[in-house]
């Protein structure tokens, strides 16, 4: 094999003296405080028995086939999406491969070249390389910032009537843990006839149905992206709105139309964690994770140290410690105690942000909890 031309070594070497290079690690038997498997799911053995059942009901065979436009658009597609809809209060669902591909797709297809769209300044890569690949004028603005958001809006609406604009947020951020102010949201949109976006990757099976519809105002949103690799323990996403939405996707998104479909068992599985979610084993799981969440935040409080955190609800818990360094040695002391606690490195957060990362689970143990938060007081 070639050598890598140089620019690229270039910054190769550029990640290493910044002690970013990343890498893929194995797997390992630590105690997890850093996977999206919140609810513990992707472990649970009713739903692998479940998922093995679904596929004899339909017969299904091992592989996709095809695109969902031309073979690989199998029965099982047909009944998720009705789950999806009956479940989450949408007129329509469509499936995709990824939460990347649902994101990637929407955004580079949905705001056309005369749109704006204005974006918080911390929402997922995805959407921002769906709006890169786009042809829409795309802004963000502060993080949960609605001034600073309506101070931009007012400035547009100086120079244009005519164009269509998108409100683009997440209901739970990825590396804070926080959350907008999402009725305030969908009363300015509602006011000005703004589109309002809203990717729920980390809010669903954690706050109920998503965090959206734990307000009310799922039908006032004009499309939710949801992920089925986080709490739900599987692989996955779709995009809820309307019909004529789902319509417009199908014909015009690219990550959807040029990609092989989710093979049946992978379809089989969601169903399966969805259902399992609305049981009465599943509202249990829930209520741990929350209970969870509640006890560390109390811990944090206890050991006078919950002022380091970002401020959070959710089952993403961070604090800030500015530097890769410093951020990977830490995580490297977790992890010789046990632990499995991510370190979140520049460029993945601004530089100076970096920051450890605790991802809550419903299998945590209390004694798991305080154990760790006394490591984290120690150093």
């Amino acid at each position: 094999m070639s050598d890598l031309p140089k620019n690229l070594s270039r910054k190769l070497q550029n990640r290493v003296a910044e002690n970013a290079l990343r890498e893929m690690p194995m797997q390992e038997s630590l105690v997890d405080f850093s996977s999206n498997d919140y609810l513990g799911f992707s472990k649970e053995k009713w739903i692998s028995h479940r998922t093995t059942e679904i596929l004899n009901q339909e017969n299904s065979s091992n592989g996709a086939t095809g695109s969902r436009l031309l073979t690989g658009n199998h029965i099982l597609y047909k009944k998720l999406e009705a789950q999806l809809c009956d479940f989450h209060k949408s007129e329509a669902a469509l499936v995709f491969n990824s939460g990347y591909d649902a994101n990637l797709g929407f955004f580079s297809a949905v705001p056309q070249r005369e749109d704006y769209v204005f974006y918080d300044e911390l929402v997922h890569a995805s959407i921002r390389d769906g709006l890169k690949l786009g042809n829409a004028k795309a802004y963000k603005f502060k993080h949960n910032d609605i001034s600073d958001l309506k101070s931009k809006l007012i400035l547009l609406r100086s120079k244009t009537t005519k164009a269509s604009i998108y409100i683009v947020t997440e209901s739970v951020f990825s590396m804070d843990g926080d959350s907008p102010d999402i009725n305030a949201l969908v009363e300015l949109c509602a006011e000005n006839n703004y589109y309002l976006v809203v990717d729920e990757a980390h809010a669903i099976g954690v706050f109920g149905n998503g965090l959206c519809q734990e307000l009310k105002v799922e039908n006032k949103i004009f499309a939710r992206i949801i992920t089925f690799g986080k709490a739900l323990g599987s692989h996955g996403a779709a995009i809820l709105g309307s019909e004529a939405l789902k319509q417009y996707l199908v014909n015009f998104v690219r990550s959807l139309i040029y990609t092989t479909a989710l093979p049946p068992h992978n379809i089989a599985t969601v169903i399966a964690s969805y259902e399992f979610l609305v049981s009465k084993n599943g509202k249990t799981y829930q209520n741990n994770l929350l209970k969870n969440i509640a006890y560390f935040k109390r811990l944090l409080v206890k050991q006078g140290i919950e002022n380091n955190f970002i401020k959070s609800n959710s089952a993403i818990q961070s604090i800030a410690i500015s530097g890769n360094k410093e951020v990977k040695t830490i995580s490297k002391f977790f992890k010789e105690e046990g632990f499995n606690v991510k370190a979140i490195l520049s460029p993945t957060v601004q530089e100076g942000k970096e920051r450890l990362r605790f991802c809550l689970h419903a299998f945590n143990t209390k004694a798991m909890i305080k154990r760790i938060v006394q490591l984290l007081k120690k150093i």
